[in-house]
């Protein structure tokens, strides 16, 4: 369908809604048929043909718009030309027609959503065969301090496994922390095997050093692990194989990674010094769906220009999604997209003494 004439709500509650507000724009079929179409308008006989009998609809008054719900499909149509509410007086000889809409009476918008009805409607379940071995994160957590951020509490879903078709066929929910300073190991045992790896040939960014020039050269490229269904990639340093980066991806349309990871749903907790005070409060959370202007308002505007990032597959080729730009604030380097998105955000921050790694790893293995 075309994105002029759909649009997804804010995502409240971990509900997801599709709407098309605009039916003209759009081809829809239902079972192998059109009900509508640039020659097949979807009026309440088209629907009642197409679909069937259904429960009887709701009247919103306040809308002026009448609903009918099917399971996991809605159509409102409107009644602001109409003296009075429909009647309803059900005759089963003839459908939905007997609810007494006029004759020709048209869709306005179309939901389509997972449930029985549009106000109890939840993000779906995976099923259990789109799992294939991989694991995927229903939500990361932020873990940090006053200073700032120290590694990520991920709650994860994988299928269960065991002997026989039906053995444990269900999905198993488990947590994992990663933080600052945990080892390969480490990170393998909560995790399991990335997706893949993939070794930094150079390091362009150097250049944004306060003394660049006293940078020492490695004889090692640092490496990232990438868990494309986790949304999450973690920098290993070269020479102690420790965890110094988290980056989380968004996944929103219009960046040029877009499709490559799950969405990462994280949350950030903030501590804000309020104005006239010396003591930090926790004032709100940043989560995958906040934009670069509400962030701003409240960690305030960066001192420093933001760094401009290009991509491109290669170097006669023109990212079609324009450049980002990237801003740093508290331990954090939020990337940000031209229409006020977060693309990703990258968290980095003091490596952990390595005791504190190895009782960190143990209390979340197992």
């Amino acid at each position: 369908m075309a994105s002029s004439c759909c649009s997804t709500p804010p995502i409240r509650d971990s509900r997801q809604v599709i709407e098309v507000y605009d039916l003209s724009k759009v081809k829809l079929k239902y079972c192998g048929v059109h009900f509508n179409s640039q020659i097949i308008s979807p009026t309440i006989e088209q629907i009642d043909q197409s679909f069937g009998a259904t429960h009887p609809g709701v009247y919103n008054a306040a809308e002026q718009l009448f609903h009918l719900n099917f399971r996991g499909l809605s159509f409102s149509f409107q009644l602001d030309s109409w003296n009075e509410a429909p009647k309803y007086e059900p005759n089963f000889a003839l459908g939905l027609a007997s609810l007494q809409i006029p004759h020709g009476a048209t869709v306005k918008r179309m939901h389509i959503y997972t449930g029985n009805n549009l106000q109890e409607t939840r993000a779906p379940v995976m099923p259990l065969a789109c799992f294939l071995g991989n694991i995927f994160a229903e939500c990361v957590d932020v873990l940090r301090d006053r200073a700032g951020p120290l590694g990520l509490k991920l709650r994860l879903l994988t299928a269960g496994c065991g002997l026989g078709v039906m053995a444990d066929a269900k999905v198993r929910s488990l947590e994992r922390n990663i933080y600052f300073g945990d080892s390969c190991q480490d990170v393998l045992g909560a995790l399991g095997s990335p997706h893949k790896v993939f070794y930094k040939s150079e390091d362009k960014m150097k250049i944004h050093s306060p003394s660049p020039h006293k940078q020492v050269p490695s004889k090692c490229n640092d490496y990232f692990f990438n868990y494309f269904t986790l949304g999450v990639d973690i920098l290993f340093d070269s020479t102690t194989h420790l965890v110094k980066k988290f980056v989380l991806h968004t996944n929103f349309p219009g960046h040029y990674n877009f499709n490559i990871y799950h969405r990462c749903d994280f949350k950030i907790p903030l501590l804000i010094k309020k104005e006239g005070s010396d003591s930090q409060t926790e004032d709100g959370i940043l989560t995958t769906y906040s934009k670069w202007d509400q962030i701003q308002e409240l960690l305030g505007h960066p001192m420093e220009k933001p760094v401009v990032l290009h991509r491109s597959s290669s170097a006669n080729n023109t990212n079609p999604f324009g450049s980002t730009f990237c801003f740093g604030l508290q331990r954090m380097i939020f990337e940000v997209m031209q229409n006020n998105h977060i693309a990703s955000v990258t968290l980095y921050g003091a490596p952990r003494t390595s005791s504190q790694a190895r009782s960190g790893s143990s209390s979340s293995s197992h």
